[in-house]
């Protein structure tokens, strides 16, 4: 049996004016959640570049390096590419905690009150 749904609010939403969006842009609440973000994204974003880099230039400017057997007929460049995925999955795992802790607190808050519920 399916749950049912309550049907669909018909109270309309008073959109924020464009000087309400100035003025939480310019709070400080606003300053900390960009802030909060970027502090998180900007250093691991370049991290995985300068990784990802790294890993094409070994490619193609170290081949013994990156032939050499690990083991049986796994070599370097055959780990470090997987590494390549598991990285990119464990930043966006990463990400999602840091996201549902931190920002998305502070973000909802903010879009709270701009729809005029606080």
């Amino acid at each position: 049996m399916a749950a049912e749904a309550p049907p669909p609010s018909t109270e309309k939403a008073q959109l924020p004016t464009p000087e309400e969006f100035t003025e939480v842009q310019e709070s400080a609440e606003f300053g900390e959640l960009r802030r909060s973000y970027r502090s998180f994204a900007f250093p691991l974003t370049i991290g995985f570049i300068v990784w990802y880099l790294l890993y094409v230039l070994l490619s193609n400017y170290a081949g013994g390096f990156m032939g050499a057997k690990v083991v049986g007929n796994i070599n370097v460049a055959f780990v470090f590419g997987v590494l390549q995925f598991v990285s990119t999955f464990l930043i966006a795992w990463w990400y999602s905690k840091h996201a549902a802790a931190k920002l998305d607190p502070k973000a909802e808050a903010i879009k709270t009150r701009m729809e005029g519920g606080a």
